[in-house]
């Protein structure tokens, strides 16, 4: 036992505290630098630092309990049968049913609550309803998970989301309070719950009244009134569940004659919120974390790469750093620097348009017993009566639900002509992919300073320790978000035109924080491209480190992804080789070539026969 750390001490406690919470004997927990998740039995939160920070041992402890809590309580095939197959109504669903099995948690158990209250608050700090400025910009399902936790337990919503959350609360309260309140009747039964929640979702206009998931979970549901879920067997889960189920279901009936006259506002939701997440393997997707900044972790040990501080390290959306009059006139500069090639790509990207379209176009199963005659092969009836007729069925070729990450390299030396070049070509493509459905994340990368900024300054504070790792401010750009429209975001790209901006470049870490973005979505295949002039820079890392210090950890970077990751990786080098780091790559020497070529690779993705 003396070869035991303090870490396996905390995880064999962890494990422990998990299983009885969970009522789950064989659950095994471990630690993981990857982004916690769920996959059956299997648990996988935050490994903390050796020392074991309070923070961070909080942090974990969330994660566990909430997860714990979710196997104890939530049934998977029940939530499955009666969610909406619309995204953003889908979104929502699985946030009120988060909010329901960890009220359950809270309710009981003060430590649980202490838990699952910092891993909230955790969350918090990266989702966009702490920096949204109206009610558009807050993701709905975030807003309803936090109303429907007060409901539940009585708590208030956490400060950094106060603002966003009344941006939108009086609109949902005027569609749905009824709603909200009956989801506190219903908190021990999760087949009641979910019809109650579904009929949230109509009253805010989310989904139609009479929609399939919506039938079939009635139908299921015939006779089973005070059932308990699945794995319910402690004593509190059975108080109160028999009593609620007709009260909760009469109070749904009264609200059928309800028509709001409010207008629904759009709102969209942000899956991976600006961090690095995970969806767990069963779907389950309320205890998603936002992991800012701690991507290197899980990487191997073979280098030892390390970041002196992330204090100053910011994710930043672009309409954050200007206000909308200069984005629009950065917008018109771009536009007016470009109206040549803009012909040009659009050309090429309708070419792509075309190829796409027709990998989802449909085909035909021959030689079936019915469907349309199959007037080809009349002729071997006429030739020979024994045979039969043939008929033929019509139907869809497969295509892979998609997403494409564009990761654009926002450092000085690609300031003028390539950076211009990029942006358009960004552009041009998110607006083509969104019009054959395939959802497009434009981001950009560079430093908030010069030679080292605030960690800098902070390292020289320090003593100038030797080998301090990273020196540098990361900031790293979101132009335009998966979820988010062509036309909302098209104004974002033009403050790559902003003097000042393009500064540094650490592509190890910004290729993992794309990564892991594209890793928290949902789509069954995910494509990554990175667009770069040139190997890493950073003078104030590679003043203190070897002057290779960077560029390994891209190449390790890289070769993690490429050989472990299921996100398909590409590159193109401008006026710079990047096929010795990159498996699937392209140097092209003429910032003109550019649109083109991004045309060509993704292109020859799709082709690509998974």
């Amino acid at each position: 036992m003396a070869d035991r750390s303090p870490l396996d001490d905390f995880r064999q406690v962890l494990t422990g505290a998990s299983r009885a919470i969970a009522h789950e004997p064989e659950l095994e927990l471990a630690f993981t630098a990857d982004a916690p998740g769920q996959s059956g039995k299997n648990l996988r939160v935050p490994m903390p630092a050796r020392g074991l920070p309070a923070e961070q041992v909080a942090e974990a402890r969330g994660f566990a309990d909430g997860f714990a809590l979710r196997l104890r309580h939530h049934d998977a095939a029940l939530h499955a049968k009666g969610a909406p197959s619309e995204a953003v109504a889908r979104a929502v669903f699985d946030a009120v049913e988060t909010a329901r099995v960890e009220a359950l948690g809270s309710k009981g158990m003060a430590g649980v609550q202490a838990n699952l209250n910092h891993a909230l608050d955790m969350r918090m700090r990266s989702d966009p309803i702490t920096r949204a400025r109206t009610a558009d910009e807050v993701p709905l399902s975030t807003a309803l998970q936090l109303l429907v936790r007060e409901r539940l337990t009585g708590q208030a919503p956490p400060e950094n989301a106060a603002a966003g959350l009344a941006l939108v609360r009086e609109w949902i309260e005027g569609k749905a309070a009824r709603d909200l309140d009956a989801l506190s009747l219903a908190l021990d039964n999760q087949a009641v719950f979910a019809r109650l929640a579904t009929r949230l979702l109509e009253d805010l206009e989310l989904v139609d009244a009479d929609a399939e998931p919506t039938e079939e979970l009635d139908q299921g549901e015939d006779g089973e009134s005070d059932e308990p879920d699945e794995g319910e067997d402690g004593e509190d889960e059975d108080q109160g569940s028999s009593g609620a189920d007709g009260d909760v279901e009469a109070r749904a009936e009264q609200q059928d004659g309800d028509d709001a006259d409010s207008e629904s506002s759009e709102a969209e939701q942000d899956y991976e919120s600006d961090g690095e997440v995970e969806a767990g393997d069963d779907g389950d997707e309320g205890m998603l974390p936002v992991r800012p900044n701690r991507p290197f972790s899980d990487l191997s040990p073979q280098f030892d790469y390390k970041v002196w501080t992330t204090r100053f390290d910011e994710v930043i959306e672009a309409n954050e750093l200007c206000d909308e009059d200069e984005l629009g006139r950065l917008r018109a500069y771009l536009d007016q620097q470009l109206i040549h090639l803009q012909g040009a790509v659009t050309k090429l990207a309708n070419r792509l348009q075309r190829r796409l379209m027709a990998q989802q176009s449909r085909s035909w199963d021959f030689d079936q017993e019915e469907g349309l005659l199959d007037a080809a092969r009349l002729a071997r009836v006429v030739v020979n009566p024994t045979h039969s007729l043939s008929y033929k069925i019509e139907k869809d070729t497969e295509f892979k639900d998609t997403v494409v990450t564009l990761l654009l390299d926002n450092s000085g030396s690609m300031r003028g002509r390539p950076i211009s070049i990029a942006a358009i070509s960004a552009d041009i493509l998110a607006r083509t992919l969104e019009r054959v459905g395939v959802k497009t994340e434009v981001l950009g990368f560079t430093t908030r300073a010069w030679k080292g900024g605030q960690a800098r300054e902070d390292w020289l504070a320090q003593g100038r320790k030797p080998h301090p790792g990273r020196l540098n401010d990361l900031r790293h750009i979101v132009y335009k978000r998966a979820d988010e429209p062509w036309r909302r975001a098209r104004k974002s790209l033009g403050l790559m035109m902003r003097e000042g901006l393009l500064k540094e470049n650490i592509d190890g870490e910004a290729l993992l924080w794309a990564h892991n973005r594209l890793i928290a979505r949902p789509e069954e295949r995910k494509i990554l491209m990175v667009i770069s002039d040139g190997a890493p820079v950073d003078d104030s890392t590679l003043s203190v480190n070897s002057g290779s210090y960077l560029e390994k950890h891209l190449r390790q970077v890289i070769a993690w992804i490429e050989n472990r990751s299921p996100v398909e990786l590409a590159a193109i080098g401008i006026g710079h080789d990047v096929t010795r780091y990159y498996a699937r790559a392209v140097t092209i020497m003429d910032a003109e070539q550019l649109g083109g070529t991004m045309v060509e690779q993704l292109a020859g993705l799709f082709d690509t026969q998974q």
